[in-house]
């Protein structure tokens, strides 16, 4: 697992504040590996999921951070979202 996915996985567990998320979804960081929330948590893996988000390093930390909003990411073209869009509204809610 990168530095960059263990770092991710961390600060989305924090953000779930040990809870689950209802559904499941896939972080592909590019160049970097997947990562997947569900009802356990947020986990390295390369699992299918619900909705698939793809986004660059500096786009996913960004998101992670607050500096950018996820819905303004996907109307910019630097998140790709593949899959439930339901699911992907529910995770902005998480993420924001």
């Amino acid at each position: 697992m990168s530095d960059v996915v263990a770092e991710a996985v961390a600060a989305l567990n924090a953000k779930l504040g040990g809870a689950g998320f209802d559904g499941s979804a896939k972080f592909d960081i590019e160049g970097e590996g997947s990562i997947i929330i569900d009802q356990n948590g947020a986990h390295a893996s390369e699992d299918d999921a619900d909705v698939t988000l793809t986004a660059t390093t500096e786009t996913f930390k960004a998101i992670l951070d607050g500096e950018m909003n996820p819905t303004t990411a996907f109307m910019t073209g630097k998140l790709g979202v593949d899959g439930d869009m339901g699911q992907a509204m529910k995770l902005a809610g998480v993420l924001s």
